[in-house]
């Protein structure tokens, strides 16, 4: 970005102020229609193997076939941001499929777990939770994740910075971020931002069509199900009594629009993917989840609400910068 054009952003983001007032109070965020059903899916761990036969579960390759036009295209050596004295680039490592990444928005989790004497495997697909009062989107500093009217949650990639914030509120640390992308590449390489986040967005585009989302659709066993999300509640709960079984997601973090069901208890899953993580080459690494059983909410924590307030100027500004961005964008495509 010229001199020039950094001066025109500033005038412009100024320009666009009023877009401050809708992030500070919310509105338009994170509304959800009341005239739109939301969504929601069943994910059923007696129904899952991970595929067998297959190098890789049918649903991870048609998720990755369909965002791939999506996926982050870095540029050429990657230079740290300040204060941090490295970076997160996994574009060397684009095939990884056994975790989340900014090229792998869900993978297939297997555990053995002991209840009632019993052995038990169980593959478990993970992806983003699509909460119902996502503190990511909440609690963003650059305003660009959004809790859509159906339900699912989106990131921005044209106006995220990268800042990992949305990571750091979620109980699963599900964003993925890639460096070397992003708008903070033309606005501020050296020191803000970091690049930009990835996760799973429910496959809005498909789910706004009437579609179902790529896994849900590629899924040769049933074990994942999409529908009315207060549907596919009832649903669960019906599975999980048939089972004699447990249920993930109606209540952790407040509420999902994922349901898990599952023979065994949660608490026993959880223990065990810490144990998985622990065991990893690099532990500390993002994108390998647990499943913590009534984690709460940060947004409704004392810590939360401190942090909601503190954000809340800069999330307005960042609106407003964004709005400002998007239109030179446009107006540079069009000279």
């Amino acid at each position: 970005m010229s001199d020039f054009s950094r001066r025109e952003f500033l005038k412009r983001s100024a320009a666009a102020g009023v877009a401050s007032g809708v992030a500070l109070t919310g509105f338009g965020k994170n509304a959800v229609a009341s005239d739109v059903a939301q969504v929601g899916t069943i994910i059923d761990l007696t129904k899952c193997d991970g595929c067998k036969g297959l190098d890789t579960p049918a649903c991870v390759t048609a998720c990755r076939e369909e965002n791939k036009d999506r996926f982050p295209e870095p540029i050429d050596n990657i230079e740290n941001y300040w204060p941090h004295k490295k970076k997160e680039d996994w574009s060397n490592k684009k095939g990884l499929t056994n975790r989340l990444t900014p090229y792998n928005w869900t993978f297939v989790q297997k555990t053995n777990v002991e209840h009632d004497g019993k052995q038990h495997t169980l593959h478990i697909p993970r992806r983003c939770m699509h909460c119902d009062n996502p503190p990511c989107a909440n609690l963003c500093p650059f305003s660009v994740l959004h809790k859509m009217p159906e339900g699912p949650v989106v990131i921005d990639h044209d106006l995220c910075f990268g800042g990992a914030k949305c990571r750091t509120v979620c109980p699963w640390g599900i964003p993925a971020r890639q460096a070397g992308v992003g708008i903070y590449l033309d606005i501020a390489p050296k020191l803000a931002g970091g690049g930009v986040m990835y996760k799973c967005d429910h496959c809005y585009s498909r789910v706004k069509s009437g579609r179902e989302p790529a896994c849900v659709e590629a899924c040769p066993r049933n074990a994942i199900i999409f529908g009315e999300k207060e549907k596919m509640r009832a649903l669960a709960q019906r599975r999980a009594a048939e089972i004699n079984g447990y249920i993930y997601g109606d209540k952790e973090n407040g509420g999902t629009s994922t349901f898990y069901v599952s023979p065994v208890p949660f608490e026993k899953i959880d223990v065990e993917l810490m144990k998985q993580k622990a065991a990893q080459p690099n532990p500390k690494a993002p994108g390998f989840p647990g499943m913590p059983v009534d984690v709460e909410n940060f947004t409704e924590t004392a810590n939360g609400i401190a942090w909601s307030m503190a954000i809340a100027p800069v999330a307005g500004i960042a609106a407003a910068a964004g709005v400002a961005y998007k239109t030179m964008k446009g107006g540079e495509k069009n000279v």
